[in-house]
């Protein structure tokens, strides 16, 4: 009986979704801490690593109707993983693999983008 009412105690005290609790955003989507982010005229590219694994997002500056975005990653003598398509707020995530070893990352949107050297070496 003390089970379900300290049950129903924890959904009341526990933030849930409300004023910017409930927001979709890309720290959501990948694990990690945040690495980097590029801006470009028509979105940013959102990096995040872990020891092992680098993830990137493309999300558009201004969420709306589908155009194409992608996102691409490529770890050093690796092929690059790319996610390509119509979308409204966001491209991937994308996971790799890059423990000790250096990425490229491109994202864009609507056509226009950004692409990096080697980073995160």
């Amino acid at each position: 009986m003390l089970v379900p009412l300290l049950a129903a105690l924890a959904l009341l005290l526990l933030p849930g979704p409300g004023p910017g609790g409930g927001t979709a955003d890309a720290a959501a989507a990948c694990h990690g801490r945040p690495t980097r982010t590029i801006t470009f005229a028509t979105g940013e590219l959102r990096l995040y690593r872990t020891r092992q694994y680098v993830c990137a997002v493309t999300v558009a500056r201004r969420p709306g109707p589908r155009r194409t975005m992608s996102v691409s990653l490529q770890p050093r003598g690796g092929r690059p993983v790319v996610r390509a398509g119509r979308f409204d707020r966001q491209a991937g995530p994308l996971t790799v693999h890059a423990l000790n070893r250096c990425v490229k990352a491109t994202g864009s949107v609507a056509g226009r983008g950004t692409a990096t050297g080697w980073i995160l070496c």
